[in-house]
């Protein structure tokens, strides 16, 4: 049974996702802030996060900071925010998905099941892909550049994916919000935007030089195979 932290500080948001989830086939935990939300889940380990922004003490934003830096576990962002500036700062930070107030429990409950199925599902072979000096491992959730191990979140691990398993094919936006999101996701193509220069953070040397991640002007992006310079 899959383990769901819901982040709201009302009360009544909290229990009416609990009762909602739990009749659903989920064990859920909560908490009113986000303070609370990191005591929680370093405690329970859940296997999703639901979040809610706007709270007190510790907002939706800065508990994803901190977070981040102690797990990669999936994110899914609860905000009543209309601008898609505050949806983008929240993926940038590491959130996965959002799902934008007022939603209807049957769809927030299907993205929970799409995001849980991305990091669970069987991974095809080749389980190990290998690109330039890039390794990823697809069975232990691992990236290594060089010598150098490089923690990322499952969409950005994702990501990385589609572009290592062809090295040299251009995907434009569009083809790589498909293969991360599927059919639910809101199709917002500054979000493949973000997640690249995520990625380029983590991975690239310098990454207003990449090496790695290249843009290729007016199409998308590409995976480079090419060895790196000694």
């Amino acid at each position: 049974m899959k383990t769901i932290l819901i982040v709201d500080d009302k009360l009544s948001a909290l229990r009416m996702l609990a009762d909602y989830l739990t009749e659903n086939g989920f064990r859920t935990v909560t908490a009113s802030n986000g303070r609370e939300a990191l005591f929680v889940s370093r405690h329970e380990r859940p296997d999703l996060v639901l979040l809610d922004i706007m709270m007190p003490e510790m907002d939706g934003f800065e508990f994803l900071r901190q977070f981040r830096k102690e797990r990669s576990t999936p994110v899914i962002m609860l905000t009543a925010r209309v601008d898609e500036t505050d949806k983008v700062v929240g993926l940038e930070l590491g959130a996965d998905d959002y799902v934008t107030k007022p939603f209807g429990m049957a769809e927030l409950v299907a993205r929970i099941r799409a995001v849980l199925r991305r990091v669970s599902e069987p991974v095809p072979t080749p389980d190990v892909l290998r690109a330039a000096d890039v390794i990823l491992d697809k069975q232990t959730h691992g990236v290594q550049v060089g010598e150098r191990k490089v923690e990322l979140t499952p969409s950005e691990f994702d990501l990385l994916a589609v572009l290592m398993t062809t090295p040299g094919q251009v995907f434009n936006r569009t083809q790589l919000l498909e293969r991360l999101k599927g059919d639910l996701f809101e199709n917002v193509e500054r979000t493949v935007d973000v997640h690249i220069r995520n990625l380029r953070a983590k991975l690239e040397p310098d990454p207003a030089h990449p090496r790695y991640i290249l843009t290729v002007f007016g199409v998308g992006y590409r995976f480079s195979a090419e060895e790196p310079a000694p």
